[in-house]
């Protein structure tokens, strides 16, 4: 005769009591070797460069965004940044982090113009116009990031790229004297970067394309007569008013550009999905952050060289900016022989002719109100 078995499958209260002990055992052993296995493995350690001296404005918003990283991480995300030519040259830096030899690094787009000339779209010449932060609004909401993604892909760059920090227009430039039309810019050798290459080529300057840190030090030696860099406070830093006293104020070569902040694509997408989304959205953080610190900063500065170092400012003429627009014009005609620079340029073009069209008819334009508290004829206020 056959014995029969007890029943164990039965939901008894013995056999549910019994379950809920071991799943709350096994969960604890989850829960302790769950730390134990990242203290064994450690943080994630990515080592950056920036394309900018150490001493340069541009430098420390890479530190801020490093920071925000490392903050929101809780350290599970370490990035080192350190500065220009630490690792490779400035403009080697594309290459470098495609490679792995950098886990990422800060710079600008246009900086890669050498590998594929739509690179410097994003950023340098007149965007059409639009500021900055509206070329990041088409960049992010108008077909930008897919394009740029396309881009890269056609050079073989195995990079994320996350354009952000929207700067202001750009000077003219630092000259020996101002600048009074279009024919003075002829026959100078100028240093600019970009497409702006071809425009200010086109306007009958000799260009050299240099990196910020090489500058000044070749107007010193004269082998530039003029140059245009960025902004008040990486322009007095790096020097530029002890070699010159005469800044032109206003440009269209580089009216919207914006920094880039790039990740190698291989290291970036073996990291787990929270981590990736802290590294996008700290780009945007740390893009709203630069700009506020650059309205503090730039405006201290601007201040300051006229008090401090005696330098003239003085306003690009007409003139020459509506030369600068029919350059270019001609330049992108050329260009645009290349299927994906015309289609990058199409994109930009249609997204700016709305949005610049709103921003035209819906902004105030804040001189009247400049003038009233500030202006020569306003009332002292107390």
């Amino acid at each position: 005769m056959t014995k029969r078995h007890k029943d164990t499958s039965k939901n008894t209260p013995t056999t549910r009591r019994r379950f809920l002990k071991v799943a709350a055992a096994g969960a604890a052993a989850t829960a302790v070797a769950a730390p134990a296995a990242l203290a064994q493995s450690g943080p994630v350690n990515m080592r950056f460069q920036s394309t900018w001296p150490a001493k340069d404005i541009f430098h420390e918003y890479a530190l801020d965004y490093a920071k925000k990283v490392n903050d929101m991480t809780g350290g599970d995300l370490k990035i080192e940044v350190l500065p220009a030519g630490a690792v490779v040259p400035a403009f080697q830096l594309l290459e470098a982090v495609s490679k792995g030899t950098l886990d990422g690094g800060h710079g600008v787009l246009a900086y890669h113009y050498g590998k594929s000339n739509a690179l410097a779209l994003w950023g340098s010449g007149p965007a059409y116009a639009m500021d900055a932060n509206m070329l990041l609004a088409w960049h992010k909401y108008g077909g930008g990031k897919q394009l740029l993604e396309k881009l890269y892909k056609s050079i073989g760059a195995n990079v994320v790229s996350f354009p952000y920090g929207p700067m202001p227009s750009q000077p003219l430039g630092w000259f020996k004297k101002p600048v009074q039309k279009a024919d003075d810019l002829k026959g100078i050798k100028f240093r600019t970067v970009g497409i702006s290459i071809d425009v200010f080529s086109g306007m009958g300057a000799a260009v050299n394309a240099l990196p910020g840190g090489e500058i000044v030090s070749a107007m010193d030696r004269g082998l530039l007569d003029a140059a245009e860099f960025n902004n008040a406070s990486s322009d007095r830093v790096l020097g530029f008013p002890d070699v010159s006293k005469v800044c032109m104020l206003q440009s269209f070569h580089q009216n919207a550009e914006q920094f880039e902040i790039m990740f190698n694509k291989t290291k970036y997408d073996a990291l787990p999905e929270k981590m990736r989304a802290i590294l996008d959205n700290a780009a945007e953080a740390a893009g709203q952050d630069m700009a506020w610190k650059a309205i503090d900063r730039y405006s201290k500065d601007y201040e300051e060289m006229q008090s401090k170092d005696k330098v003239k400012f003085y306003k690009t003429p007409d003139s020459v900016l509506q030369k600068q627009l029919e350059i270019y014009d001609e330049v992108v005609t050329k260009k645009s022989s290349d299927p994906l620079f015309k289609e990058i340029v199409d994109s930009q073009m249609a997204f700016a002719k709305r949005a610049t069209q709103w921003e035209q008819d819906t902004i105030t334009n804040r001189r009247m109100a400049y003038n009233h508290y500030f202006g020569p004829n306003a009332k002292k206020k107390t």
